[in-house]
């Protein structure tokens, strides 16, 4: 049977030290009220300042060339970074996509005037990026896309709509995936990607509220919305390849198993010390799970079997943690506690489906075992 995850990865000296100076730092803001640690924050705690004090630190675009204004560290020092700052529950989301997916994703593909344009902007935290793959009716089946793209003069005029653009109401710009020709045989063929600016004439941005009352979703309506062609990322009609590619970075994140992690330590001393040490367990393997991915992307090793698995089992654990916290909180619960659980519990549906849900995963996880 094929092995499924890199080798494992022992933490050195020097990240050792850089995470102590995340900690102290994160601690250094907690107690003078820059922010209140939440659950889920890399998705809704869109906190400008708070990121340009990241981008003022080093922290934000660390493994972007030093000469696209990055600082060209490591994938191993940025995971330990990424990794603190969720554990805190700090309001990551302004940057979380720009940093995370989009500056690799035009370090792979963009051209030399994306890469100048965008990336010394990411590093700075000065230019915010929602996500466009997913669209109404089509899931988690990227393949199924009906966004269009049109030859015209100079450029693409594009049709279509996409769901579930967190941040796209603040964010500046967007990589939207489009069908820029019929699908032939292999339904994955006639795919794009192209950049598009938010304040695009044609383009409409509608609000998605959760249950909660929260707003963070968006739908985006492009309606002969015009792409010059510089804004092209990568090849036309390699939009499968690219995204297959970039979904790596987004699935095998701490952030997939940490969503709820503020809630599980608030929770731990009152468990079952089974359910804790359980608990505990899961999250120590998902941490070296992740990490050993990291390293493989730091080596140029594609990674989408291994980044699925991370993602399908951390983000059950974040779900699970919000079921027993549902159940075990007692009456009367401080206040601190009883917010965590109540946001946890409504967050729930979305921590198996964002990214992908985990049946399209268990797939991947198959085809990587030799299963079908």
């Amino acid at each position: 049977m094929p092995s499924l995850m890199p080798p494992p990865v022992q933490e050195d000296a020097a990240l050792l030290s850089l995470r102590r100076q995340v900690r102290e730092f994160l601690a250094e803001q907690v107690t003078s009220g820059g922010f209140t640690p939440t659950v889920d924050s890399w998705l809704s705690g869109w906190d400008l300042e708070f990121t340009r004090a990241l981008a003022r630190r080093g922290w934000l675009g660390m493994t972007v060339p030093v000469e696209y204004g990055g600082h060209g560290r490591t994938f191993l020092e940025r995971f330990v970074v990424t990794e603190e700052l969720l554990a805190a529950g700090a309001p990551v989301a302004a940057h979380w996509i720009a940093d995370r997916q989009v500056a690799p994703n035009l370090l792979r593909f963009g051209s030399e005037d994306l890469k100048r344009t965008y990336l010394p902007r990411i590093v700075a935290g000065e230019a915010f990026f929602a996500i466009g793959m997913s669209e109404p009716d089509s899931g988690s089946d990227l393949a199924s896309v009906r966004t269009r793209a049109e030859r015209d003069d100079g450029g693409w005029r594009v049709r279509g709509t996409k769901l579930w653009t967190s941040g796209a109401h603040v964010a500046d710009a967007f990589i939207v995936l489009v069908r820029t020709s019929p699908p032939g045989e292999d339904r994955h063929g006639g795919l794009s990607q192209l950049l598009v600016r938010l304040d695009s004439p044609g383009l409409t941005v509608r609000p998605v509220i959760s249950a909660n009352g929260t707003h963070h979703f968006n739908e985006v309506h492009l309606d002969g919305v015009f792409v010059a062609d510089d804004h092209v990322v990568g090849e036309i009609g390699a939009g499968w390849q690219q995204v297959t590619s970039e979904l790596s970075f987004e699935r095998s994140g701490p952030e997939r198993f940490l969503s709820t992690y503020q809630l599980a330590k608030s929770l731990v001393n009152s468990l079952d010390p089974a359910e804790a040490g359980r608990i505990t367990g899961r999250l120590a393997g998902l941490h070296q799970m992740s990490l050993s991915v990291a390293a493989a992307l730091q080596r140029g090793e594609r990674a989408d079997v291994p980044a699925a698995l991370v993602k399908v089992l951390g983000t059950t654990l974040e779900g699970d943690i919000a079921d027993i916290a549902d159940l075990d909180t007692p009456t009367g619960a401080a206040d601190d506690v009883a917010g965590l659980t109540r946001r946890a519990v409504q967050q729930r549906p979305g921590f198996t489906l964002r990214g992908g849900t985990n049946e399209i995963l268990r797939g991947v996880i198959a085809r990587g075992l030799g299963m079908r």
